[in-house]
């Protein structure tokens, strides 16, 4: 789950994991396609192909299926689908706001898949905009520790290009901006020979929710039912789980 509350720190189990990687490389597979169609086909020339070409790549995607949708997508290839671009709002236990980006073929498909999973696993659809103000659509670096790397180093190399803050979340850093200064500040970390795991545009609850053990486990629950949809890339919550709720839900 996107969304910063530290998703991906909780229980999932290897198992669950690599049932979920068939899924995982089609989604990143479907953003190589649309990001070709909409830019080109060349990732030196369309900035959004080349980072959805290097979130693949970090995630084990074979450079074969990168390439052939590559070419699906730019129509260097036959076989590419018309995928559209669509935006859900729901809400989950607690009242956490929820925001579903899903790419798709079919939108009378994703309508229903969406709202069965939402309502069948304690949430409800919101109407459009009722969610959505709640969010702003920032870029999001998400940088390693590693070498000894500082937060304070890491705000020196990315500040002039437009970065608004860096965050400590546990594992990695994650550099914060507009999404407009999104390519700048994922190049100015790459121009300071520093590692980064991805660079995407998200939205950040700007009122979150904090969770208590129950409410995270229902939340859980919820997305997962979500994510599992073949048509939704992302998922995004308001909710905010503190360390010692995700260290107890460790333990189930």
């Amino acid at each position: 789950m996107s969304g910063h509350s530290k998703w991906a720190t909780t229980k999932h189990q290897k198992a669950a994991k690599d049932a979920k990687r068939g899924k995982l490389f089609a989604k990143l597979i479907k953003n190589i396609e649309v990001a070709a169609r909409t830019g080109g086909g060349d990732p030196d020339g369309n900035p959004t192909l080349w980072d959805a070409i290097q979130k693949a790549k970090k995630s084990s995607v074979p450079n074969d299926n990168i390439d052939r949708a590559v070419k699906r997508g730019s129509g260097a290839e036959a076989g590419g689908a018309d995928y559209q671009s669509i935006t859900y709002e729901a809400y989950g236990p607690n009242g956490v706001a929820v925001m579903i980006e899903c790419l798709t073929d079919n939108r009378n498909r994703a309508a229903t898949d969406v709202r069965v999973a939402v309502t069948r696993n304690g949430g409800s659809m919101a109407d459009p905009g009722s969610v959505s103000y709640m969010f702003s659509r920032k870029g999001v670096v998400v940088v390693p520790k590693a070498g000894g790397l500082s937060e304070d180093d890491l705000l020196l190399a990315v500040l002039d290009a437009g970065a608004e803050e860096v965050t400590d979340s546990g594992e990695v850093f994650e550099v914060l901006s507009e999404a407009t200064d999104l390519v700048a500040v994922r190049t100015a970390v790459q121009d300071a020979g520093i590692e980064y795991d991805s660079a995407d545009q998200s939205f950040i609850a700007s009122v979150p929710v904090q969770l208590e053990a129950d409410g995270a486990r229902k939340l859980f629950k919820l997305v997962d039912a979500i994510e599992d949809l073949d048509d939704v890339q992302n998922v995004y919550t308001s909710a905010d789980i503190p360390d010692e709720v995700i260290a107890e839900l460790d333990e189930d």
